[in-house]
């Protein structure tokens, strides 16, 4: 079993496919890495020499922002947007759709699920 980056690659599935269970490397950036380094995409996590898990791991760290790194640069930007007050940091802040989505109906996914007290009864006035 490979380690790379912190994350254990599944030995049965493709080099390709088991690249992209880090984050930060999606399929096409998988497949740029594999290009650099002449790697066939199909070769199985299991085949691979230690040269080339070494030469993995040398291109990820020195050209790409993965992991924690890539986490942390996000919540730094959401931080700053939030900060500075900008149409995009006041939606991060009450949890609302950022990108002019619709929020009359949907939405559920951002704004969580909806609490209803219809036909709740008030107190009588005394």
């Amino acid at each position: 079993m490979a380690r790379i980056e912190g994350v254990d690659l599944p030995k049965n599935k493709r080099i390709e496919v088991s690249l992209t269970y880090i984050y930060g490397i999606g399929t096409s950036r998988s497949k740029e890495i594999l290009k650099k380094i002449n790697l066939n995409k199909s070769t199985k996590v299991k085949d691979l020499s230690d040269n080339e898990i070494i030469s993995i791991r040398n291109v990820l760290s020195n050209k790409y922002e993965l992991e924690g790194n890539l986490k942390r640069l996000e919540s730094i930007n959401i931080k700053r947007l939030m900060e500075i007050g900008c149409y995009r940091g006041r939606r991060h802040r009450i949890s609302l759709p950022l990108r002019g989505q619709r929020t009359r109906t949907n939405a559920r996914t951002r704004k969580g699920t909806k609490k209803t007290i219809a036909g709740k009864k008030k107190a009588p006035r005394k």
